[in-house]
């Protein structure tokens, strides 16, 4: 009877509910994390304690020594970001192409599985260092060590490839992607706001407790209770060696067999999505930092409710997603997002006023709405049996933009602070023409509708979709 009901309970095909509570757990830590940098270095650097206020800026009077001084930890604080986020970056990279295209091959939960273990390292790293009063560096290794199992690059191509096999038609898929990046929206969000008030309440060792809890829990979610949607009979499963061999020609075959038109078509989209990535990744990567600096000087409970703001576009960026799919192409809502970020990072660099900087998230509401329409162009021009070498290498792609990027911005932010901190934002402004180039020369060319993909699978000789595993 237990058994039974085990294997009952067992046989659930939601992703939503991994991705809430990860996006949940992991926003409870990640704004703290430069926050939590930033405090210490402000004690290293200027031999005082940090200035908390219930008010909710806590700028002082301007001096110059003062201002010299704030400059420096903001230079070292991004100084820090740009080690660590190169210390992960190429663990990370590795693991996640080999793990999501592997996934096709032996199922995805491992995708999933893995980088849930290593966000759950980090977290515990952070509240060794921060309970023990450990030395700050140590907080590198650990982002070291947590890229090993793979990153929310990894974790997010696994989700995304999950999605693929369980939807047939293109517009479920696309919805049922942009429903999934709602939910890190709608769950980060409210792990934001609730972690401004928890860390000016009880400092910083509780909210990184609470999330470790939370991961744990998602833990033995994915490992016991989400079913495999690639099941792979015994006799079909090949040694390590010959599996590695499969892989590789998986991932050469995405690019090198078919057509040369699909072949184009993909190199086009994944660079388009990398390079957008790696414009908005930078720029948000650098939003705690900007808003620490003078003239904002934000408290914790101000910087929370700025990260929800922020967040709150992967739920507007849905609606969009919804409404705008119902009269509009694939590639002009993704125009329409891409134009959001461009705009919102302009008004960001001359944002001085905590209300503007506020208002700067309404430009950035369809910022989100590129990401899962690109992923849905993406996954329509290839069958079932490739979707996860296709998201392995977009997952790579992402997470070598996203890394690649905080790094750049940081420093390039370390060497502008002082004189213009609001540079690096412009610099992401203008950087968005590229998207939109490789995008417009993609809509010139080729429409990417429902018969054009049939005919691009037609012509590789491959099936549209697979009927998807019963639940």
């Amino acid at each position: 009877m237990k058994k039974h009901i085990l294997d009952t309970m067992k046989r659930l095909y939601f992703i939503e509910p991994i991705v809430a509570i990860y996006a949940f757990a992991s926003f409870m830590v990640y704004p703290l994390v430069q926050q939590y940098v930033y405090r210490r270095l402000w004690l290293e650097i200027t031999n005082s304690s940090y200035p908390v206020s219930d008010n909710t800026s806590h700028c002082t009077a301007n001096s110059t020594s003062h201002s010299r001084q704030r400059d420096e930890v903001q230079k070292a604080a991004s100084l820090f970001s740009m080690y660590s986020d190169l210390s992960s970056m190429i663990p990370s990279l590795i693991v996640t192409l080999l793990l999501v295209a592997y996934s096709d091959q032996r199922g995805r939960k491992i995708t999933i599985i893995l980088p849930l273990i290593g966000s759950l390292v980090y977290t515990l790293s952070f509240l060794a260092v921060s309970f023990f009063e450990l030395n700050l560096y140590l907080l590198i290794a650990a982002s070291f060590v947590s890229a090993l199992f793979g990153g929310i690059g990894t974790m997010l191509g696994g989700c995304f490839s999950y999605v693929a096999d369980l939807c047939e038609d293109s517009k479920q898929k696309t919805l049922r992607m942009a429903v999934v990046d709602m939910m890190i929206g709608l769950l980060a969000g409210v792990a934001s706001i609730s972690t401004g008030y928890f860390l000016h309440a009880v400092g910083f060792n509780w909210p990184f407790f609470t999330s470790a809890i939370f991961q744990a829990v998602n833990l033995l979610y994915a490992i016991f209770i989400l079913e495999e949607t690639r099941v792979i009979e015994r006799s079909e499963t090949v040694a390590c060696c010959q599996a590695m061999q499969k892989l590789v020609c998986g991932i050469y075959n995405l690019f090198a067999g078919g057509s040369s038109q699909r072949k184009w078509i993909l190199v086009l989209l994944i660079v388009t999505f990398s390079s957008l990535s790696f414009v908005n990744t930078g720029g948000l990567s650098m939003i705690t930092l900007y808003e620490l600096n003078e003239p904002l000087c934000w408290s914790e409970i101000l910087l929370g409710y700025g990260a929800a703001a922020s967040t709150s576009i992967f739920i507007t960026s849905f609606v969009g997603v919804y409404l705008f799919s119902l009269c509009l192409s694939n590639t002009a809502i993704a125009f329409i997002g891409m134009l959001s970020v461009a705009i919102s990072m302009f008004m960001t660099a001359f944002a001085k006023t905590t209300l503007i900087m506020f208002l700067v998230r309404i430009p950035a509401m369809f910022a989100i709405m590129p990401f899962p329409v690109l992923r849905s162009m993406m996954s329509k021009v290839v069958s079932k049996s490739e979707q996860g070498a296709l998201f392995a290498c977009v997952a790579f792609t992402e997470n070598l933009s996203t890394n690649g990027s905080s790094a750049v911005f940081s420093r390039i932010y370390a060497a502008t602070v002082a004189w213009c901190p609001g540079f690096i934002f412009m610099l992401g402004a203008g950087l968005c023409i590229i998207p939109i180039s490789l995008l417009g020369i993609l809509r010139c060319f080729h429409s990417l509708d429902s018969n054009d993909t049939q005919a691009l699978l037609s012509e590789d000789g491959t099936e549209a979709s697979h009927d998807p595993p019963e639940a």
